[in-house]
């Protein structure tokens, strides 16, 4: 294990430090139950109505929030978010538009709001300018898909001044040597994705998910949480008993599509039904 100081990313936890998306966790640890992350894109069906449904997900459940930024060729993305940010840019969402999405959930809760993004934009706007920018809208940090530590030294550098929380990917094909550095580098938690391949809900959760909750629990993360494929408060229930937090995404945005604000509302009650850790080895 890793000694962790209070500034590392999946951190000690006791030692949370600044951090925003690791104090929720942690709240939600406290109360016997797994975080619950909510995902939605930015200017999906407009920005007003993804301030909305931010407002929603916090409101009904939700402990930290991703909201992500639109981007013309998404190599993660399944298809139902994949529509739905082409139908953002196609209504003229522009990156500095993240900023207002952001700074209009965080005005109206108390939500832990981090940015899902791909590396180009940041690089595009420069790193120190965007983590400026997302630190006086009270956003929480980053999360970078396509951004491995190795090659995000203007990112540590720039989240570190403005006290932002930095969360990397972890996979199944992650190697030992790699893990530990995804782990060492992030602050906040580390993001396990549980299958192979692109977003989108599935009706099971593979065995690989806890592999990977493990190996990063092992290489001396505290806050491990998983992605991909979630949908129902049963794969909630099931992935909490051994995860730190349960992200889910295609399904709210979804709900999000075929029946706007209220029907993410309504999800995210359902949902957050399956938080409480009752299954057997499921302590925090």
């Amino acid at each position: 294990m890793t000694t962790q100081s209070t500034n590392s990313p999946a951190g000690g936890a006791t030692g949370v430090g600044h951090s925003k998306a690791a104090a929720a966790i942690e709240k939600a640890r406290s109360e016997g139950r797994a975080a619950l992350i909510g995902y939605l894109p930015a200017g999906f069906p407009d920005v007003q109505t993804s301030i909305d449904a931010g407002i929603a997900l916090a409101r009904n459940g939700v402990d930290l929030i991703e909201i992500g930024i639109p981007y013309s060729d998404p190599v993660m993305d399944g298809q139902v978010i994949q529509e739905a940010t082409v139908q953002a840019l196609d209504n003229g969402f522009t990156v500095p538009r993240i900023f207002d999405v952001v700074e209009g959930i965080t005005r109206e809760t108390d939500a832990a709001v981090l940015v899902m993004t791909y590396w180009n934009p940041v690089m595009r706007m420069g790193v120190r300018a965007f983590a400026e920018r997302l630190a006086a809208a009270g956003g929480a940090g980053l999360i970078t898909p396509d951004l491995i530590p190795d090659e995000a030294a203007e990112w540590l550098e720039a989240s570190d001044e403005f006290g932002l929380d930095r969360v990397f990917l972890v996979a199944p094909s992650t190697s030992p040597q790699r893990m530990q550095n995804t782990v060492d580098a992030s602050r906040g938690f580390v993001y396990a994705v549980s299958v192979m391949g692109v977003t989108g809900a599935r009706t099971s959760v593979g065995a690989a998910a806890r592999a990977v909750v493990d190996a990063a629990h092992a290489a001396g993360a505290d806050r491990v949480c998983v992605g991909l494929g979630v949908s129902s408060s049963a794969q909630v229930r099931e992935i909490g008993a051994y995860a730190d937090g349960v992200i889910v995404g295609t399904a709210l945005v979804a709900a999000l599509r075929d029946g706007g604000v209220e029907a993410v509302a309504e999800l995210t009650r359902e949902l957050s039904t399956g938080t409480p850790k009752t299954a057997p080895g499921g302590t925090a």
